[in-house]
């Protein structure tokens, strides 16, 4: 009888946090009302400030002028958790799992739409391929979010969407963010 291998961690590394602790993480953090007020705001574009996380994990205090948003795209195979700190925002994201590679155009089911208004406070956690888009909706108020990834971005793919049909328009790694 041969007992087949365990999904076992690589040696000389830890499983990082979980998306539950990233999420704890985010609230903590956004409950730091200093920090918040530290963000400096711009009323053209966002503006943020790189916060160490737990466990290894990449972490942001993001500032979102009124009508910014991400434009549709995944963190590949980070997980992730966010939270709106002050103001409100707008998360859109599909409700299934898309294959990661080889696809340049899909054409949707119809009901994976998913969307979710997150007030100064609330917040959620993600796994893996989650694809989404964040919107600051308002047309005066700026809003400002903690956001938190593990493992560090090692990429993100940034999608176009036309109905349906969501378009694979580029992958980004972070040497192309510096």
């Amino acid at each position: 009888m041969s007992a087949s291998p365990s999904p076992a961690v690589p040696v000389g590394t830890s499983a990082g946090p979980t998306a539950a602790e990233l999420l704890d993480f985010v609230r903590r953090t956004a409950a730091d009302t200093a920090l918040i007020a530290s963000l400096p705001l711009d009323p053209e574009g966002r503006t943020w400030i790189r916060l160490d996380g737990p466990g290894g994990s990449e972490a942001w205090l993001i500032g979102w002028p009124p009508g910014t948003g991400t434009g549709w795209h995944d963190h590949a195979d980070s997980i992730g958790a966010f939270l709106t700190a002050a103001g409100t925002l707008k998360e859109h994201s599909l409700a299934a799992r898309l294959p990661t590679d080889g696809w340049k155009t899909l054409e949707l089911a119809e009901d994976i739409d998913r969307s979710r208004e997150l007030t100064s406070g609330q917040g959620k956690a993600f796994g893996r391929h989650h694809v989404h888009e964040v919107l600051n909706e308002s047309a005066v108020e700026h809003a400002v979010s903690v956001h938190a990834y593990y493992p560090p971005l090692p990429q993100i793919r940034r999608y176009s969407r036309t109905g349906a049909v969501l378009r694979l328009e580029q992958t980004e790694r972070p040497e192309d963010w510096q």
